[in-house]
């Protein structure tokens, strides 16, 4: 018989949480003191906000492919953390979290910090509840992980009354391995793998859309293999970068509003789309209306609610795309489609002139974005983990950072959580010290949760901080001087001197507003043993192109 406080620690022993990320407070007091007593089997590692520990289990997670653990107190301590679980939920981030709550006894009088955590959280959580007694804590984190981690991940919340924290219970932690009426995954079903076969086999323009669903499934290989196998043409989406080498012959570029030019425009001349591990976002389909119709749809999914939800699938194949794309390469022809797949890159020739080249190499005197990631590149190690927040710097980094291995890109995607790079970053170099961890951020985004420099400071993780600084909020910016007259309204930033703040943290800091210094001040960054922060100050007004406005079909995506 043990306290309820440390069968919760032992309970995430037992399924090898090596890192929690969180803060501490009233009501998860008891937990923090359990911590105390563990310290050589679990590290704790204090964040400045809720919202930093949540962002930050989420960057563990992402690289790790882990779950990530987060925890929090009552009231303002619990509902800090929503924000990250509705990033965890649309990006399909594997996190369990954990709050204290008050006394069973207390439960709603409107006690101190008392809220309904799991109520608020449940549009947002994977599963989530409150448990009230200590011989139910062990079986509902074992439960929590088991869903976290399966199937299609996402974030779990276990909200832990404070007397189950303090009353005994018996600890015999049973490691969950299923849950009657939860079926996370699917028999792939071998007619359905060979009408898809059929489909890839007699197309003439067939186009491969893959996302982060090859790198949640660990079928990185298995793509490569379908790729090498057919020659199909094949772009990704923003999460799914990374799962398929960009010097792959069959690589075209990257799908949606901001992305290639070719990869949007080609989407409606295919023959056959053949979607893996995509759930046609948005951003990536533009007006569905004018979406692909021409073409026969093969759709590899996990989740049975994202097949037929945006697109109609000819030929949905449910199941592991690991095991899906597996059955499928056995089943498709080899082929090359070299007439096809040149018309990409001619595509690609009138986009490298009209917009990557002044990105890249620009004549203008200020500096751009697209020239900082050139450098990065230059610079960086292959395996290096690109970490980003949101805005334009995240398009231009997602456009030009060569990814090259898989689990390197860390963004928020679905949801778009501006704040959300600097405590992923940390997350991420907190599992692997010795990889390199690049956060390019914006002057508007880094502001919200900047007092995260403090945990890198405390945990002197070697994180590198680009801040591309244009003094605007420059997505919002971009809108307003295409689509509002250049009404700037409330775009414009004042900003704090990012250097003496970044030095106040003990973190080494240098700024360049000239080209001449930017080449050697990221390769001093990259060279730097600990963390660094590297700001430049780049154009005002440039504009991220390709674009597809809101509403627009995905050929009409413009240059300029």
């Amino acid at each position: 018989m043990i306290r309820g406080a440390d069968i919760v620690v032992r309970s995430l022993i037992a399924e090898n949480a090596k890192h929690i990320f969180g803060y501490p407070g009233g009501a998860i007091m008891p937990v923090y003191d359990a911590l105390y007593d563990y310290s050589d089997q679990i590290r704790h590692v204090l964040t400045r906000h809720e919202q930093g520990a949540i962002h930050a289990a989420q960057g563990y997670a992402r690289v790790s492919g882990q779950v990530g653990v987060a925890l929090a107190t009552s009231g303002p301590g619990a509902t800090n953390l929503i924000t990250g679980l509705a990033d965890a939920m649309i990006d399909s981030t594997p996190l369990v979290c954990i709050t204290g709550q008050v006394a069973a006894h207390l439960l709603g009088t409107d006690a101190f910090q008392e809220t309904d955590v799991v109520g608020i959280s449940m549009p947002v959580t994977k599963w989530n509840i409150q448990v009230r007694r200590a011989e139910d804590i062990a079986p509902a984190i074992a439960k929590g992980f088991h869903i976290a981690r399966s199937g299609r991940p996402g974030p779990v919340l276990i909200d832990i009354t404070k007397n189950a924290q303090t009353d005994s219970g018996e600890f015999n932690y049973v490691p969950c391995l299923s849950i009657r009426s939860y079926r996370p995954y699917f028999e792939v079903k071998k007619d359905e793998v060979q009408k898809a076969a059929e489909l890839i086999n007699a197309a003439k323009r067939p186009y491969v859309l893959y996302g982060q669903g090859v790198v949640i499934g660990k079928a990185e290989s298995e793509l490569k293999a379908f790729l090498d196998k057919t020659g199909i043409p094949a772009a990704c989406t923003l999460l799914g970068s990374g799962a398929l080498s960009e010097e792959h012959p069959s690589y075209v570029g990257k799908l949606g509003m901001h992305g290639n030019y070719a990869p949007n425009m080609l989407t409606n001349q295919c023959d056959v789309l053949i979607a893996i591990g995509m759930r046609f976002d948005d951003r990536v389909t533009g007006d569905l209306k004018r979406y692909a119709k021409q073409a026969k749809v093969v759709h590899l999914e996990l989740d049975p609610a994202e097949i037929n939800k945006n697109v109609f699938a000819d030929a949905p194949v449910l199941g592991d795309c690991k095991q899906s794309l597996s059955m499928l390469n056995q089943a498709v022809n080899p082929n090359s489609h070299e007439d096809w797949m040149s018309k990409f890159k001619e595509l690609e020739l009138l986009e490298r002139e009209s917009v990557i080249a002044n990105d890249l190499s620009p004549t203008k005197v200020g500096l751009t974005m697209g020239e900082v990631i050139r450098f990065i590149n230059q610079y960086k190690a292959d395996d290096a983990i690109l970490v980003t927040d949101v805005g334009q710097h995240q398009m231009i980094a997602w456009r030009y950072f060569d990814y090259k291995t898989s689990k390197t890109q860390v963004t928020s995607g679905g949801l778009g959580t501006m704040g959300f790079a600097l405590p992923a970053a940390l997350g991420a170099q907190m599992y692997d010290y010795s990889r390199q961890v690049i956060c390019v951020v914006g002057d508007g985004g880094i502001q919200m949760t900047i007092q995260e420099l403090g945990t890198i400071m405390q945990t002197k993780a070697p994180v590198k901080v680009v801040l591309l600084n244009n003094n605007f909020l420059g997505m919002v910016r971009q809108w307003q001087q295409m689509f509002f007259d250049r009404r700037y309204s409330f775009t414009e930033l004042d900003n704090p001197d990012f250097i003496k703040l970044a030095e106040a943290y003990s973190i080494k800091a240098t700024k360049v507003s000239e080209r001449e210094g930017l080449s050697e001040a990221v390769a001093d960054m990259l060279m730097h043993d600990g963390p660094y922060f590297l700001e430049v100050v780049v154009e005002k007004e440039d504009n991220v192109f390709p674009m597809i406005a809101t509403g627009c079909s995905v050929e009409e995506v413009r240059l300029s």
